[in-house]
C-alpha cells in the first residue's frame, strides 16, 4: 500500500526519514535475534552494533519530531499514530537490549567475575565506544550538512549573477526605449515643422491663385470698355 505521506506537499522529508528508520529497524531486530547465540567478544561486538543501530533510530526520531512539528495539522493526525508505533518499538528493542547488556555471565563469559572495578573499567569503555560511534556520527551529518551549505552557497552566489546579468539587460533595454522616445520626439517635432511649412505653402498658392484670377479679370475687363 503506498504511504499516504507520499502524496502530500511538504512530508517528503518526514517521508525519507521514515523509510530510513524502517531499515534501521529491521537491521536492529536481526542483530537482536542474534545476540542470544553469542557469547563473549562476538557477543560484544553484537551488541555494541546494536546499539549504534538503536541510537541512530533515535536520532532518526528525533529528526521525525522535528520534521513532524512543522508539518500542517492535517499531515499530522495522520502521522501522529505511526510516529507513536515507532517510539514503542525502539523503546522494546531499547528495553530488550539492556537485559541482554545486563547478562554479564553471557557477555563476557570465562573472564565474567563480580568484581565492581573490572565492571566499572568495562562499562567505561564501552561508554567511551559508544560515545566515539555518536561523535564519528555526529561529525559526518556535520560535515554532509557543511557540504549542503557549500552547495546553497554556490546556487545563491549563481543567482545573483543571473540577476545581476538580468539588472543589466533591462537597464540596456530601458535605455535603448528612452533613446527611442528621443527619436520619436524628434520625429514629431520634424512633422509638426513640416505640417506648419505645408499650410503655408497652402496658403501662399492660394493667395496667388486669388491674385491671378483676379489680374484675369481686370483684364477682360480693361478690353471691353
Amino acid at each position: 500500500m503506498a504511504n499516504p505521506l507520499d502524496t502530500d506537499a511538504g512530508s517528503e522529508r518526514f517521508s525519507s526519514y521514515e523509510a530510513e528508520l524502517k531499515l534501521v529497524q529491521a537491521d536492529l531486530s536481526q542483530k537482536l535475534d542474534q545476540i542470544p547465540e553469542l557469547t563473549a567478544e562476538p557477543r560484544k561486538a553484537a551488541i555494541s552494533q546494536a546499539e549504534r543501530a538503536l541510537e541512530e533510530a533515535r536520532e532518526l526520531l528525533d529528526s521525525m519530531r522535528l520534521e513532524k512539528s512543522s508539518l500542517p495539522q492535517h499531515l499530522k493526525v495522520k502521522i501522529n499514530q505511526r510516529f507513536r508505533n515507532y517510539e514503542t518499538d525502539v523503546d522494546a528493542a531499547k528495553r530488550k537490549l539492556k537485559g541482554m547488556h545486563d547478562d554479564r555471565s553471557a557477555l563476557f563469559g570465562k573472564r565474567y567475575t563480580d568484581d565492581p572495578a573490572r565492571d566499572e573499567q568495562l562499562e567505561q569503555r564501552q561508554q567511551l565506544l559508544s560515545g566515539t560511534d555518536r561523535l564519528d556520527r555526529s561529525s559526518g551529518r556535520l560535515r554532509e550538512s557543511q557540504r549542503i551549505a557549500l552547495e546553497t552557497e554556490d546556487i545563491g552566489r549563481n543567482t545573483l549573477a543571473d540577476l545581476a546579468g538580468q539588472r543589466e539587460t533591462i537597464q540596456n533595454t530601458r535605455g535603448t526605449l528612452l533613446e527611442s522616445e528621443g527619436y520619436t520626439d524628434r520625429s514629431n517635432k520634424t512633422l509638426r515643422g513640416m505640417a506648419r511649412r505645408m499650410a503655408t505653402n497652402k496658403i501662399v498658392t492660394i493667395a496667388i491663385i486669388t491674385v491671378l484670377v483676379l489680374l484675369i479679370i481686370a483684364v477682360i475687363v480693361s478690353k471691353f470698355r
